[in-house]
């Protein structure tokens, strides 16, 4: 049976830029969305001080329910998202798919080609969001093993597969779902 949520599908999360006084509470939000790996407090407060233009934080009542962390990818006409975690209070509301077309319309991401980011097999609330969102704006999915476990991981993490979502151009983008 779907989870229900707390929000009412009537209200809308507030889609912003983060700002370095989230960091704690998106640490928070991450730590209590499992099984998304946990970073520290500080790399989540920079990520919202330098990296606010590539990054989404949604917000309810002044609770932060949404985040998702991202970079233009150096040299490439490509944007990665890290990671996306949407609190168990805002599931089921299409937030992860809604944030990631807020984040993929900004100025700052007119050019890119693809949308790329790493997803374990199993993560199976991953695969479903990112195939979603593929279709959702009629771009191709594609993967690959990237950072490999006994390669990478020294066998302490499973294989991250390389996901890549080709995006339509900027005035199509704007229009998709």
């Amino acid at each position: 049976m779907p989870e229900t949520s707390d929000i009412s599908r009537a209200r809308k999360p507030l889609l912003r830029k983060p700002e370095s006084e989230d960091g704690a509470a998106i640490w928070e939000l991450v730590r209590d969305c499992k099984p998304l790996d946990e970073n520290s407090m500080y790399c989540n407060l920079v990520q919202a001080d330098h990296f606010a233009d590539t990054c989404v934080v949604a917000e309810l009542d002044g609770e932060i329910v949404g985040w998702i962390s991202g970079h233009m990818i150096p040299d490439q006409d490509e944007l990665f998202v890290w990671q996306v975690a949407v609190s168990p209070k805002a599931r089921g509301l299409g937030l992860g798919k809604t944030m990631l077309l807020d984040l993929t319309r900004r100025d700052v991401c007119d050019g890119a080609t693809h949308l790329k980011t790493t997803i374990t097999k199993d993560n199976a609330a991953s695969w479903g969001l990112f195939r979603g969102f593929a279709r959702a704006i009629g771009g191709e999915l594609s993967d690959t093993p990237h950072f490999k476990r006994d390669i990478h991981f020294e066998g302490r993490h499973d294989t991250e597969h390389m996901v890549s979502i080709t995006l339509p151009r900027e005035g199509d983008l704007k229009r998709a779902a």
